[in-house]
């Protein structure tokens, strides 16, 4: 009979929110002095888009990025031809490979758009691959639920209560569940042994364990980042039987890459040679980015006026 380990809570932190983009206001954990370089894991924005604002073209080189939608509608459109929508529920996988220029902007008939980005780094031998997107609709992501039926869980990367994901969404392998627990709820998740992982809260009051001493369980609140320890394999989360709302929160994992990360904002390298290059190429339209010489999104163009 295996014996699991329970993980400990290296630390936790608010995060806060900043301007970005033009017009967004994004809360940013990881990618910050406080999380920076948490290997496969290169950014994490929670991010809150009005009509009229949003991340008109721009370049990526290097990195792949999840984003998932919690409310309204982002449209997005690439040099490629590459266009969609996704809405509530909804994910986007994107590799940037070797290169892509791109838009990702609200849809206008939205009140506001609400939803996480997470950056993932490529390895080094995948960094030249050729872009790609995949859409994951949230009629297809899997849902778990706890034998008493108070803890739910979207399985959209990974595994949980015996339900698997879809594969192949991502090259780096990820983990990534949306759990929601109820008042009295509990739930022990398993994590792959050796990969680094924190969970980003959304809502309620959710007590995390802290190693196997349940005395030192910490509850926290939303907009928090727990970072937990990589030895161990598994994380408890409950919410107390009195409790006045459910808490939610997304929990990530992802398998550790041994390699250095270089990154000049959208460009995400192992050298800085490598960043000088990827400058250079996307300003002459060359090496992987030949389709953004005098390329313009449609959907950049419904830029309002930010106030």
């Amino acid at each position: 009979m295996s014996t699991t380990t329970p993980r400990e809570i290296k630390f936790s932190f608010l995060a806060r929110e900043q301007s970005e983009g033009s017009g967004a206001v994004v809360r940013r954990s990881v990618g910050t002095p406080k999380l920076r370089h948490f290997t496969p894991f290169l950014m994490l924005d929670h991010f809150r888009i009005p009509p009229g604002a949003g991340f008109p073209d721009h370049p990526h080189r290097g990195q792949e990025t999840i984003t998932y939608l919690l409310k309204g509608g982002v449209d997005h459109e690439d040099f490629a031809g590459n266009k969609g929508t996704i809405g509530p529920g909804d994910l986007q996988f994107m590799t940037a490979g070797k290169g892509i220029m791109h838009a990702e902007m609200p849809v206008q008939t939205e009140d506001i758009n609400v939803g996480m980005q997470l950056w993932v780094d490529l390895p080094e031998h995948l960094k030249a691959c050729e872009p790609r997107y995949r859409d994951l609709r949230a009629g297809e992501i899997p849902v778990a639920k706890t034998a008493d039926g108070k803890v739910t869980v979207k399985v959209m990367s990974g595994k949980s209560e015996g339900v698997e994901s879809l594969k192949d969404l991502a090259y780096t392998p990820v983990w990534l569940l949306d759990i929601e627990v109820q008042p009295g709820g509990k739930i022990t998740q398993e994590l792959p042994r050796g990969w680094n992982a924190f969970a980003y809260t959304l809502e309620g009051a959710v007590t995390f364990s802290n190693g196997p001493d349940a005395a030192k369980a910490e509850t926290v609140t939303p907009y928090h980042n727990v970072v937990f320890e990589q030895s161990g394999d598994e994380v408890t989360a409950s919410v107390e039987e009195g409790a006045s709302e459910s808490a939610r929160f997304i929990l990530v994992a992802g398998q550790p890459l041994d390699q250095n990360i270089v990154q000049y904002g959208p460009f995400v390298t192992t050298s800085k040679e490598a960043v000088y290059q990827a400058m250079m190429d996307f300003q002459t339209s060359s090496n992987g980015f030949e389709r953004a010489a005098n390329w313009e999104s449609q959907i950049g163009k419904t830029m309002g006026r930010v106030r």
